[in-house]
């Protein structure tokens, strides 16, 4: 629009330039990251130093049989990485099995993991069989394996080593050829300390160990996976949104993203669903702004939820169940709420 001004027109000419590198780079990594396709959606998007490692050591330990633990916040995308590592393995033609241990209670995961047998306790009608066995000739990954029980872990122990176990109800011991992939954003090396966690488990699931970083520690990635996620959605809401204005990089870049890249996938999904135009601008990011003082009294009760929550994550260091703990909130509770905001 005249009269224009030279100072916002030349930020808005060097966003799109910058834009534009990012959506060439992203394609060159694209290719050269062909290898890391899992046969699943959605791939690794890598161009900081700190991704960069990651993607050497997945090359180098994917091809193997070793059980791999993957560490970092909430968000930061541990279940594509297992999902890259079956993919890398010579196992990718076999059954690829998801647990995740935070959402089943303490009574029935040993069913779960082991299956069980007819009569073995009230509800079982008839044999089940358990993750294991559903992921023999695959791979099997634990997510959330920080709040796997003390008894449950001697039976997962067992396996490791000898791999072997029985279902629960009966004595006939089984063998499967699964290879275990495990997941947590807690410190495991502290629940050892603390007497939760076994000391022989966790050197067991930490032959290798893969690092996520969070993404306010992998900048430069942030232009490329807003790219990646707004082609995604603008196909998906059948939308014709190119870009993102000047304003709305900048609110991208210089957001602490406490939710990491699903965060991030989310806000990029909500600002296309409120686009008006062939851009994506700040408004419709509606990110919270971290900077300035409180005023709550003009928030919603949504926005200030999304805070609190926000506030207790990075409070306990993106520990859910400390998190929940801190809001008097069961896991379940803090989990549905932080899918509700993106979190």
């Amino acid at each position: 629009q005249k009269p224009w001004e030279n100072a916002r027109l030349m930020a808005t000419l060097r966003t799109q330039i910058e834009l534009g590198r990012a959506l060439r780079q992203q394609a060159r990594l694209s290719e050269e990251n062909r290898t890391l396709r899992a046969g699943t959606p959605g791939e690794l998007i890598a161009r900081s130093g700190a991704m960069l490692a990651v993607v050497e050591l997945l090359n180098r330990v994917g091809p193997s049989d070793a059980c791999v633990l993957v560490t970092g916040e909430n968000g930061t995308g541990k279940n594509l990485l297992a999902r890259i590592l079956h993919g890398l393995s010579l196992r990718s033609a076999g059954p690829f099995v998801t647990v995740d241990l935070a959402s089943l209670a303490e009574s029935v995961l040993e069913s779960e993991l082991f299956g069980h047998v007819k009569g073995a306790f009230t509800d079982a009608r008839e044999d089940r069989l358990g993750r294991f066995e559903l992921a023999d000739d695959g791979t099997l990954f634990l997510d959330e394996i920080a709040n796997v029980p003390l008894p449950a872990q001697a039976k997962l122990l067992r396996f490791l080593e000898t791999g072997e176990f029985e279902r629960v109800g009966s004595s006939r011991t089984r063998r499967m050829n699964v290879r275990l992939l495990a997941a947590t954003n807690a410190d495991l090396a502290q629940r050892v300390d603390s007497g939760l966690f076994r000391r022989d488990l966790f050197y067991r699931l930490n032959t290798v160990e893969v690092h996520l970083p969070p993404l306010r520690e992998r900048r430069e990635d942030i232009p490329l996976l807003a790219a990646h996620f707004l082609a995604r959605h603008a196909g998906h809401y059948r939308k014709q949104v190119e870009g993102f204005a000047a304003g709305a990089m900048e609110a991208l870049l210089a957001y602490s993203w406490p939710g990491n890249v699903r965060e991030l996938d989310h806000a990029v999904e909500r600002a296309v669903v409120l686009s008006l135009g062939s851009e994506i601008l700040a408004a419709d990011l509606r990110l919270t702004k971290a900077a300035g003082p409180l005023d709550l009294d003009s928030m919603s009760l949504e926005q200030v939820e999304r805070l609190l929550i926000q506030k207790a994550l990075e409070r306990h260091g993106g520990n859910v169940t400390r998190a929940a703990q801190a809001l008097d909130l069961s896991r379940s509770a803090l989990y549905r709420r932080m899918s509700k905001h993106g979190l």
